[in-house]
């Protein structure tokens, strides 16, 4: 089967070689991928690729072969799914318990969009608590997890103010539920009582400093690729009791996040931002895309006829 490697090359990341079919474990499903996003996350790892990384962590696509001891869909059945690695490939195996089975309205194109991204969204509105006509403040919103829990906060019931760099991004986010709009953290009217904070550099700081007393900051990503910096007597004069909560998003098993997540976008209640859908042979091009902010959300590729 074809697979995609790193290059180590920033201008033509991956290529394609040949590689045996994986096997798959007892409690794995072998899937045949019909779609496959890419994550910015998984761009910086690129540039500095690990000896035999094959990326690859959210695909959609059909079971070939079900999992040796019992668990999880029969050969034959639509799923989506969030392996370790490996997934920029034709054929990929996935642990059953972070597979979901995909209802017939759902397309492999909009299912791949939603892993990493969505069980993100989902995980942060889990660590702020109830959101219900609480102040939220999220910056990098128009990436995969931005657009996402724009939505999610917004249908809670949170007020979302959303940072994002362009005016054409911020009218989508507005479309999903953004109460206000800000091209920069410092123009953003607080105070706020959660902060979402994926960028980096000098946001963590003015986002903290927009915080009620007793506000939590939940610091979820360094996009910017800039080291946040705190100046403790800046944080003198800023909210009292402010806490910086630290968040990963990791953890399986995630089957019951991803059915949740289908469940959602089958009802009308999330849709999966879709930038850019192209055939993997353009893979190289629209990773570089991505890591240079060039796509709105998502960018999924596609291997063969998706349904």
């Amino acid at each position: 089967m074809r697979r995609l490697i790193p290059t180590g090359d920033a201008a033509r990341p991956v290529e394609f070689t040949q590689d045996a079919q994986p096997t798959p474990a007892p409690g794995e499903v072998l899937v045949k991928v019909e779609a496959f996003s890419p994550n910015r996350g998984e761009t910086f790892l690129l540039e500095k690729p690990e000896p035999g990384l094959k990326p690859g962590k959210d695909v959609a696509g059909l079971v070939v072969q079900a999992a040796a001891d019992g668990s999880g869909p029969p050969a034959g059945t639509r799923v989506v799914g969030h392996p370790a690695m490996g997934g920029w490939a034709e054929y990929a195996t996935v642990p059953t318990h972070s597979v979901a089975v995909l209802p017939n309205e759902i397309t492999t194109v909009q299912a791949a969009a939603l892993p990493l991204a969505g069980i993100t969204a989902l995980r942060l509105l889990r660590t702020a608590g109830a959101v219900a006509g609480r102040r939220i403040l999220l910056t990098g919103a128009a990436g995969g997890v931005g657009h996402y829990l724009t939505e999610l906060a917004a249908s809670a019931g949170a007020e979302v103010t959303a940072v994002t760099a362009t005016a054409e991004r911020g009218a989508r986010l507005r479309e999903l539920g953004a109460a206000a709009i800000v091209h920069d953290v410092a123009a953003a009217d607080g105070p706020f009582d959660v902060a979402m904070e994926s960028t980096g550099g000098g946001a963590l700081a003015s986002a903290l400093a927009r915080l009620v007393p007793g506000g939590t900051l939940i610091w979820f990503g360094q996009a910017g690729r800039t080291p946040a910096t705190v100046d403790f007597f800046d944080l003198l004069a800023g909210p009292e009791n402010a806490v910086i909560r630290h968040f990963h998003y990791a953890g399986g098993p995630y089957g019951g996040d991803l059915a949740t997540l289908l469940r959602l976008v089958a009802g009308g209640r999330l849709h999966a931002e879709i930038g850019r859908t192209a055939d993997w042979s353009r893979t190289a091009d629209v990773l570089v895309d991505l890591r240079e902010r060039r796509i709105r959300g998502k960018a999924v590729l596609t291997i063969g006829a998706s349904r």
